[in-house]
């Protein structure tokens, strides 16, 4: 394990902690106060996935898989099927292995979110992961509905060593993605990352938006890989789903970033949001630095969540 993954591991462990108190304690509350498997011992489990924030759905899923594993393994005592129950949360929130091909590929990404998510800060950490890859990014501040954007956009380009394209405050968001594309086109930017604006309140303004950006996008650079990235905050739960929801109505969203997910003790909605919307968490934000935001891994986020020992930690025998 690279010394920045061990990094990200124990802050995430750490920030995890909340969430740890909110379901784990109950888990092992439950396998430690049933002395063998029934009904009863389901329904305790059902509960405090669902009050974790897993979601309806996943918890059904992983419940489900769990009775099968029990009865296939003829297992006798709670404890002998906790190991089954870890790995079915982290199977409900594996991401595909195609998740991350925008990275090699020329891509446009679009990452869209409601304000006050991280969206803007997320743009700037995903550029400066990218540049640190070896990409040539750019971004287009196409966020002109909000008076700092640009400018807080602008610090973290420069944080990150990246170009922006931007427009003046009220601007009309689709001539940024235009000037941005081609701009994108002429210098041979192999990633061009768009910072929309967030405003579920009028969606149908916002689904206008989003639709003439795309037909800007289709007529000038058709042979893009396309990504719609929705940055969610992970400490309001639920409210993280359905703002998810609303914007799949709007746009056709192929991944999801979740942020401050340190210090939240909602952080089972990561769970739920793969589980409820068959849309894969693709990065996970712990903290203010670039490289507090990394690629979503669900063993990971899981081994983290349950403080199970990591053996990558031990020094690696050449």
């Amino acid at each position: 394990m690279s010394e920045e993954k061990k990094g990200f591991f124990s802050r995430l462990k750490e920030g995890l902690t909340k969430t740890r108190n909110n379901i784990v304690h109950g888990i092992d509350a439950v396998f430690g106060g049933f002395s063998n498997i029934d009904e009863d011992f389901y329904e305790e489990l059902e509960e405090i996935l669902i009050m974790g924030d897993i979601g309806v759905k996943a918890t059904e899923a992983i419940l489900e898989r769990l009775r099968e594993q029990v009865r296939e393994n003829h297992i006798k005592a709670p404890a002998d099927c906790k190991g089954f129950l870890i790995q079915n949360i982290k199977e409900q929130m594996q991401v595909g292995e195609t998740a991350y091909d925008f990275e090699n590929e020329q891509s446009i990404v679009l990452v869209i979110g409601v304000n006050g998510v991280g969206k803007t800060t997320t743009v700037g950490k995903l550029a400066g992961k990218l540049k640190k890859q070896g990409r040539r990014v750019l971004i287009a501040a196409a966020d002109t509905f909000r008076a700092a954007a640009g400018e807080q956009l602008g610090e973290w380009a420069n944080r990150a060593g990246v170009d922006v394209i931007g427009g003046s405050e009220g601007s009309d968001p689709a001539s940024v993605v235009y000037d941005a594309v081609n701009a994108a086109k002429a210098r041979g930017v192999d990633v061009l990352l768009c910072d929309t604006a967030g405003r579920l309140h009028n969606k149908k303004n916002l689904m206008e938006e989003l639709k003439k950006i795309n037909r800007i996008i289709d007529k000038e650079f058709p042979d893009a890989h396309r990504e719609n990235l929705v940055v969610l905050d992970g400490t309001t739960g639920q409210n993280a789903l359905q703002q998810a929801r609303e914007f799949g109505e709007v746009a056709d969203l192929t991944g999801i970033i979740l942020t401050k997910m340190d210090g939240t003790a909602k952080g089972g909605i990561a769970v739920a949001i793969q589980s409820e919307l068959q849309i894969p968490v693709k990065y996970i934000g712990v903290g203010e630095t670039i490289e507090d935001l990394q690629k979503f891994d669900a063993e990971q986020f899981v081994d983290a969540l349950f403080d199970v020992k990591k053996e990558e930690e031990e020094p690696e025998s050449l």
